[in-house]
């Protein structure tokens, strides 16, 4: 019997990368679709392009069972604290791709209905540019938000998600201390982030 070299039986490696090679091997999808690039994302899924190549097949609709949430078109203003309340029910840890220029940035709707970037109520990880964006263009969204789960550390992915919980947790006081419903709290925030000059409620 040949002798056992230590090398064929111990790998040496850092928790952080085990447990991010895992991570981004197997995301589990959330679709928040809401307009065209919602159409779009349908192909991306399928045969064609075969989102499953990259570990991220399994398609869930409830946001218990997804750690990737995709949004993927227009949000309005009164979408936003849906998207809240869908971002805080999901698995942790979990990641956000913006599609498309209406979820990334409002688009062409300059308007008072539209939210100017769901950045501004939610933690996005990667932006996808396009109206829509081609099929192409979401996987590379996907291969670049792989490559930002293996070069984080586990408490990095810890202090992200706690910041939007507190900001929940203040959206929840003020809604039920002024008796405002859900949009008009997060209005009421966003005018305070800009009298305070920063962009986002978290």
């Amino acid at each position: 019997m040949s002798e056992l070299s230590l090398n064929d039986a111990v790998v040496t490696t850092r928790l952080d990368s085990v447990v991010n090679w895992a991570r981004k091997n197997s995301l589990w999808p959330m679709p928040f679709g809401t307009a065209c690039c919602a159409i779009e994302f349908m192909s991306v899924m399928a045969s064609k392009y075969d989102m499953s190549r990259f570990g991220a097949e399994a398609m869930r609709f409830s946001p218990r069972q997804s750690d990737m949430m995709l949004v993927l078109g227009t949000v309005t203003n009164k979408m936003a604290p849906i998207l809240r309340t869908i971002y805080a029910q999901m698995a942790e840890p979990k990641w956000v791709i913006s599609v498309g220029v209406c979820a990334s940035s409002g688009g062409m709707y300059r308007t008072y209905a539209t939210l100017q970037g769901i950045d501004r109520v939610i933690p996005v990880d990667v932006y996808v540019p396009g109206c829509p964006p081609r099929p192409e263009s979401m996987i590379y969204g996907v291969i670049k938000l792989q490559e930002k789960i293996e070069k984080e550390s586990l408490s990095m992915r810890k202090d992200h998600v706690r910041r939007f919980y507190e900001s929940l947790d203040r959206q929840e006081k003020i809604q039920m201390n002024e008796g405002l419903t859900g949009q008009q709290t997060i209005q009421n925030m966003l005018r305070q982030a800009a009298h305070d000059k920063v962009a986002t409620i978290f």
